[in-house]
């Protein structure tokens, strides 16, 4: 049987990518723009969040916090766009692979914390367990989605795909 008949998902590919990457693109605008706004309105907390990992100092986690939701909400903005969708997808790919990496530092050292990825986040209550394995994973999938419009960044209703002419839909290969 020839793998290229029309119903075949290898020549469908072409037609799908696209929309998947669109689908991609939008998720990942969603996580930016939700996880910026929940910090951007308490900069102090998010700079607490940040030193909770115990990885810098005080004053540098207190900065890097402040700085965090500016970056997360400028990210969404342009991944949603659609603009520089590349380097977006390669900026968030490094940044969700600290994320993972804090995470991960936090649970092996046996911290009790809350990554404070979509809000407040720090020292949990006595009692409280942390929910490591699930941000993992959480995290994990996003960077999927970060990947995928790394290497597909052409996209249906992008600003890259107007200034540059390209159409998103069409049979070629990036």
């Amino acid at each position: 049987m020839n793998v290229t008949t029309s119903s075949s998902p290898v020549a469908r590919w072409p037609t799908l990518r696209p929309w998947i990457g669109l689908a991609a693109r939008l998720g990942l605008a969603a996580v930016w723009l939700l996880a910026g706004a929940a910090k951007v309105g308490d900069l102090a907390a998010s700079g607490r969040a940040v030193n909770a990992y115990q990885i810098f100092p005080y004053d540098l986690a207190a900065v890097i916090g402040a700085a965090l939701p500016f970056l997360e909400l400028a990210l969404g903005v342009l991944v949603l766009l659609g603009l520089a969708t590349r380097l977006t997808a390669g900026v968030s790919v490094a940044l969700l692979l600290v994320f993972i990496a804090g995470i991960v530092s936090a649970w092996t050292r046996g911290l009790n914390i809350d990554c404070g990825c979509f809000g407040v986040g720090g020292e949990l209550a006595p009692g409280q367990a942390p929910s490591y394995l699930p941000e993992i994973l959480r995290d994990l999938g996003f960077l999927a989605l970060a990947g995928f419009l790394l290497i597909w960044p052409r996209t249906p209703f992008s600003v890259d795909g107007w200034l540059l002419g390209d159409r998103a839909v069409e049979d070629k290969d990036e």
